[in-house]
C-alpha cells in the first residue's frame, strides 16, 4: 500500500525576524481563513454555526475560542481560526444562503507590537491609526506601500496585517525599515 504523506505547506516568512527597541515584528502563526459573503438574513444562522457573532458594522470585530470576524463590508466578513479548525464546514452546517471560500494559503499575517508600532506602520499607511480613530477590535481594508492589506488592532500596542501570501516578502521588509526609524 502506498505512503500516505501529508504535505504541509512552509511559510514563506519562516525564519524571517525584524523590529527595534520600540516595535517587534512577528509572522504569525499558520490559521484557518474564509472569506464569507452573506445577505443580512443569513448572519445569525452563520454566527451561531461558526461560535461567533459576525459584526455587523463597518471597522469592527468579535473573537470567541480562537476564532475571529472581521467586518470588511456590509455583507463581506473575514474569518480567521489560530486553531486551523474545519471553517467551511462549520459555513456548510449553517443552513443559511452564503458564499465561502477557503483563503488559508492565499493570506498570512505579520505581528506588528511595541510602543512604536503605530508609527511603524503609519509609514506605509495613511490612515489616522490614533487610538481614538482606530481603537482596540478595529479592523480596516486598506494600503500598505503599494499592497492591500486587512488591518486589525488586537490591543493598545498591537497590530495583525493580514496580506496575500506573494506580499509578504514586500510588506515583511518594508515594515522592518519603519520600525527601524521608529526605534531611532
Amino acid at each position: 500500500m502506498a505512503d500516505m504523506t501529508l504535505a504541509s505547506r512552509k511559510s514563506v516568512l519562516e525564519g524571517f525576524h525584524g523590529g527595534s527597541s520600540l516595535v517587534r515584528l512577528t509572522p504569525a502563526a499558520p490559521a484557518t481563513r474564509v472569506s464569507l459573503r452573506a445577505g443580512t438574513d443569513a448572519v445569525a444562522g452563520l454566527s451561531r454555526a461558526l461560535g461567533v457573532k459576525l459584526p455587523v458594522k463597518p471597522k469592527t470585530s468579535a473573537s470567541a475560542k480562537g476564532r475571529t470576524a472581521f467586518w470588511l463590508g456590509p455583507d463581506e466578513w473575514l474569518v480567521i481560526d489560530e486553531k486551523s479548525a474545519d471553517l467551511m464546514g462549520d459555513c456548510a452546517a449553517s443552513g443559511t444562503v452564503h458564499s465561502a471560500t477557503d483563503v488559508s494559503h492565499r493570506n498570512m499575517a505579520i505581528i506588528v507590537s511595541g510602543p512604536g508600532a503605530q508609527n511603524t506602520i503609519n509609514a506605509g499607511c495613511p490612515l489616522d491609526l490614533s487610538r481614538p480613530a482606530f481603537p482596540v477590535g478595529a479592523v480596516t481594508r486598506t494600503v500598505f506601500g503599494k499592497i492591500e492589506i486587512v488591518l486589525y488592532r488586537v490591543d493598545e500596542d498591537t497590530f495583525r496585517v493580514e496580506c496575500w501570501r506573494s506580499f509578504a516578502e514586500y510588506a515583511f521588509g518594508l515594515l522592518s525599515e519603519a520600525a527601524e526609524d521608529a526605534g531611532a
